[in-house]
Parts: structure tokens; C-alpha cells; sequence
């Protein structure tokens, strides 16, 4: 199983703490969140993951070749930022062969078991599955509609008018073929590629923490908090 993890973010809404350290970096309960999310796919069975890398990226590779634990990395700098669908097309080749693959955000702090997720989209088919979590935000969200069978029936970033409650999470399993959905480079998967897949993709509520820690140092402040209540109990 193959997964790319995207990490090259510039983290400018995380400011100051992104200055001198790239958000990948920055620890929750002493364990950089690159590294809470390559454990979470070891224990799903990914073997291979691509980590896209650009804002102090040095320190990002120097981190990863110090890790001695599975899955196999590929570092991927991306000189000039390709976008979170820009990513999945430039390295094409990575997945050509699988049946599918998974994408996550490293911005994203869950303790979402994504081998739910795997068997999901494996049991159902289709061209992708995405997990979706009830927001009280849903301005601030990529939001869902769900139809009777879990078809996803629309799909907007971060609407004017919210149509649901339910937010794209940012952990996709994907089929390769949803690469010919991306537009030319830099693309994203919010506003670009999903709403391409519309009547193409199904959705899931996912039964799980999850806060993006990339919006803000507070976030991350409520994040290691939170984390440490959860882990502790």
C-alpha cells in the first residue's frame, strides 16, 4: 500500500512557531506530527510513502533520514509549490500500478485508524472514498453532501452557504485514474480536484479525533492539550 503525505506547506498561519521549524515538525506530546502520521500508516500497512517537502525542507529530510522505523520514505522537494493535486500528478508514476492509494495532510491531528478507511474504499470500489467529520465551522471547511447511498452529491470549499455540516477531513483513498481529473499544476485537491468528482466519489463519517493544527498557534496549543488529555485517560 502506497500513501503520499503532504508535508510542504509553507505554514505561514502557524507564524512564529513556523519561522525556524516546518510545521510537519512541530511536536504534540513530544512526537513531531510527520511522525504521528508515518506511525499511523505503518499500523494501517502502507509500506511507501511520498512526502512532498518545500519550506525548510533540509530539516525535513535530515529528520527523516533519522528515522529507523517503516514504511520506506520518499522525500519529494517541490522547488516551486505544485498545490495538494498538483503533488498527486507530478509523481504519476508513484501509484500508476496500485489499486489504490491514500493521501493525507499533515496538518491534520487524528487518531482515525486509516485502515478503516482502506477497507472502506476497498469493499465499496469507486473512484475515491473521503472521510468526513461534523463541523461547527462549515464556512472554514471543504463541506459534503451526502446522497441515500453515500455518494458524495456536492461538494464546496469553504461555501458562502453551507449545504451541510459535513467537513472533508483531508484523508482520501484514492483510485490512480482520479490523477486525470487534476488540472495543470498548481492544484488543489479542495478546490480543483473534488469538485470534479462530484457524483464519482463517496464520503463516510469518520468516528474520530480530529483538529487541523495548522491554522494557528493556538491550535496547536488546544491540539497538545487535547492530545495529552486523550492519551493520558
Amino acid at each position: 500500500m502506497k500513501a503520499f503525505l503532504l508535508a510542504a506547506g509553507l505554514g505561514t498561519r502557524m507564524r512564529p512557531l513556523t519561522d525556524r521549524t516546518p510545521k510537519c515538525l512541530l511536536t504534540i506530546g513530544g512526537i513531531a506530527m510527520i511522525d504521528i502520521w508515518l506511525d499511523a500508516m505503518l499500523r494501517a500497512g502502507v509500506d511507501d510513502v511520498l512526502v512532498n517537502l518545500h519550506h525548510l525542507a533540509d530539516q525535513v529530510e535530515a529528520h527523516l533520514g533519522r528515522r529507523r522505523r517503516v514504511p520506506a520514505i520518499r522525500p519529494c522537494y517541490e522547488p516551486a509549490l505544485l498545490g495538494s493535486a498538483g503533488t498527486l500528478a507530478a509523481n504519476r508514476d508513484f501509484v500508476a500500478d496500485e489499486e489504490f492509494f491514500l493521501v493525507c495532510c499533515v496538518d491534520n491531528l487524528t487518531d482515525f485508524d486509516l485502515s478503516v478507511l482502506i477497507e472502506r474504499h476497498r469493499s465499496r470500489g469507486g473512484l475515491a472514498t473521503l472521510a468526513l467529520t461534523h463541523t461547527d465551522e462549515p464556512r472554514a471547511k471543504g463541506i459534503v453532501e451526502l446522497d441515500a447511498d453515500g455518494i458524495v452529491a456536492s461538494f464546496e470549499e469553504k461555501p458562502v452557504a453551507p449545504k451541510s455540516d459535513l467537513a472533508n477531513a483531508g484523508i482520501y483513498a484514492f483510485a490512480p485514474s482520479v490523477i486525470d481529473f487534476i488540472a495543470q499544476p498548481p492544484a488543489d485537491i479542495g478546490y480543483d480536484l473534488l469538485p470534479r468528482l462530484v457524483g464519482k466519489m463517496r464520503g463516510f463519517v469518520i468516528d474520530a479525533y480530529l483538529r487541523d493544527v495548522g491554522s494557528s498557534p493556538e491550535a496547536h496549543a488546544a491540539a497538545e492539550r487535547e492530545w495529552t488529555a486523550r492519551v493520558s485517560a
